[in-house]
């Protein structure tokens, strides 16, 4: 009794300790790093949900996330400016009232955005804790331990966990939501059922990829009772058929209660849609932000909608924008619309090798050892959603940007894997020897690239430094560097005039960095005639480069003078830079370089061509 009673206070330390490391990984990384491209739309969104009670502003995803950050801002005054706050069903306003949040606020606005990060830390601990509690009832105690350590040191994690976006709290409320629906499963009370129908609702109002949960726990369900259905006794079918249609009511219930009823029962004929799948009109072939209903003309217009308002125009709008489609880059292509395979090519360059080996052997294990897994329909619950999140996402192909979307899925693979702790038990030392291998490889490789966890990139494709021939956006250079590039700045006063291409809706100017764009250059003999000569580059000086502008993206940049424009136009781009050695690197997001007079002039070039 004592020696158990050890046991499990050392394990206990141990669960306490791994969540307190990175809990403190986190919160260091909220500190270092700029407000990121979503942040600082995300943060004025919450503070008027909670000022105003509407849920208009960014939509597109529920409004937990952004409540929770908003919530220690909304007790520090800060200035709001609501001018741009239009309710009406023009496209997205997130932008403007971002930008109108900046420059009420100026440099108290960051640190707005700093204890608003600190405010979702806990999403993360629970997350960690959820994964160490299912795998340790599933697997056994060093699973629990296992899926811990995975969750904890995972650079996906670490990178978006920091931040106040929806996209690692809506990993911890579903795998939390199925842990509930699990125990439910296991033990059909009505308790668990209002605390699984509770938590399914809590993970609708983090984020909209979540709605897949609604068909996959109605499969889960028949897949873990139909074998049993023939011993059952007489009723318990129909019973648990109704608590189940319970839970899906009760989240159904909790999801209105986020929004505040805003809308909620607003006939179907009464909405006007984007969506080609919810307005009946093609929206390739009219692009105008032209809207409609194909329901207001049929039976089911005066169908009252138990959902608010908000929360249907939100998955209304996210349709639209992948029917309509976007520029998308993979493996240095650019193209209109998106890849099939983006999600398991992001997986497999942005996870570290050590977490693909701890798969293989987790494969491996279940295949041809026996004592690893539990009863089939255990694994299901885990395995189910993986599937169905991943193919979820990858048939979204509009666009592929982002490869944050698949983090939902990422605690149920590690929960799944962590079956790979039982060697520990089965005395299987060399399993535990290649576990142990494979662990110490994914937890380092993390932590070598940390606090940059946002750029990471494994060995594969030779870590964060050629991340950008790959991937862009979110997946690397999202704006978070900023403050290493304001501190380099600092260091180097020679560095002037200083010129800076930055992808991100912070102004530069507003932590110190005083700039100009730098010139554009084309492959064309000649500049274009709307771009006067001393924009044509390459010039000599100083330069700071965002990857994304690097391999020409068409995002807005600062122009250093309190406006944004368009760096990629008329086939001019940023894309020389690649000829130069960068003198510097902040984070694994901004290029420095210091170009010459003698490496601006191309010695096949003859003097007449130049501009």
């Amino acid at each position: 009794m004592t020696r158990w009673r050890s046991t499990l206070c050392s394990t206990g330390f141990l669960v306490f300790a791994l969540l307190a490391i990175h809990g403190g990984l986190l919160a260091y990384s909220a500190w270092v790093h700029s407000p990121t491209y979503g942040e600082v739309n995300h943060l004025p969104a919450g503070l008027q949900h909670l000022h105003l009670g509407r849920f208009d502003l960014f939509r597109v995803n529920p409004p937990l996330v952004r409540m929770v950050a908003a919530l220690p801002v909304a007790f520090s005054s800060p200035q709001t400016d609501w001018k741009n706050c239009d309710d009406s069903l023009k496209y997205r306003r997130d932008m403007a009232v971002g930008q109108d949040f900046l420059k009420a606020n100026g440099e108290r606005s960051l640190w707005f955005f700093l204890i608003a990060r600190w405010a979702c830390i806990p999403f993360s601990l629970l997350g960690g804790y959820i994964c160490y509690r299912f795998a340790h009832e599933l697997y056994g105690q060093t699973a629990g331990l296992l899926a811990l350590l995975l969750w904890c040191f995972c650079p996906y994690i670490l990178g978006h966990a920091s931040l106040i976006t929806p996209d690692a709290p809506a990993a911890t409320m579903g795998i939390t939501a199925c842990y509930g629906f699990w125990r439910w499963l296991k033990r059909s009370t009505v308790w668990l059922a209002i605390i699984a129908g509770i938590l399914f609702g809590l993970a609708q109002l983090t984020k909209t990829t979540l709605l897949v949960f609604y068909p996959l726990w109605v499969i889960l369900w028949l897949f873990y009772r139909l074998p049993d259905r023939g011993s059952m006794p007489p009723g318990t079918w129909q019973r648990e058929l109704a608590m189940l249609a319970g839970i899906l009511f009760l989240g159904l219930v909790v999801i209105n209660w986020g929004y505040g009823f805003e809308g909620s029962f607003k006939p179907l004929g009464e909405y006007q849609f984007h969506s080609t799948a919810l307005s009946g009109i093609d929206s390739e072939a009219h692009p105008s932000h032209r809207m409609g209903n194909r329901f207001s003309s049929t039976c089911l217009a005066s169908l009252p909608v138990p959902l608010p308002v908000n929360y249907l125009l939100g998955i209304d709008t996210q349709k639209w924008d992948f029917e309509r489609k976007m520029l998308s880059y993979l493996d240095g292509e650019w193209r209109m619309g998106g890849w099939w395979n983006y999600y398991l090519i992001a997986l497999l360059i942005k996870l570290p090798l050590g977490v693909w080996l701890l798969f293989l052997l987790a494969v491996g294990v279940s295949i041809l050892t026996k004592g690893y897994s539990v009863s089939w329909r255990d694994e299901l619950v885990l395995l189910l959603p993986v599937i169905t999140i991943l193919v979820f996402v990858s048939s979204q192909t509009g666009f592929s940007i982002h490869s944050r979307y698949i983090l939902p899925m990422l605690p149920f693979l590690f929960i799944w894997m962590s079956k790979v702790g039982r060697c520990v038990s089965l005395q299987q030392w060399k399993v535990a020897g290649l576990a142990g291998v494979a662990v110490c490889w994914s937890v380092g490789s993390s932590l070598w690239y940390y606090p940059h966890s946002l750029s990471y990139f494994n060995e594969l494709v030779g870590g964060p430094t050629n991340g950008h021939k790959h991937l862009l956006d979110s997946n690397i250079a999202w704006g978070q560097d900023l403050y290493f590039l304001k501190r380099w700045y600092d260091e180097h006063p020679d560095a002037r005039p200083f010129h800076l291409a930055y992808f991100g809706l912070i102004d530069p100017r507003l932590v110190g960095i005083e700039f100009t764009v730098p010139p554009v250059a084309s492959v064309a003999e000649n500049c274009p005639a709307d771009i006067s000569s001393d924009a044509w580059g390459p010039l000599p000086g100083w330069y700071a480069v965002d990857v994304n502008h690097l391999q020409g993206a068409r995002l807005i940049a600062a122009d250093g003078m309190g406006g944004w424009q368009h760096l990629v136009r008329n086939n001019c781009d940023l894309t020389y830079f690649q000829r130069f050695q960068p003198v510097a690197m902040m984070g694994y997001s901004i290029y420095i370089y210091h170009l010459t007079h003698d490496m601006c002039v191309d010695p096949n070039e003859t003097e007449s061509a130049k501009p």
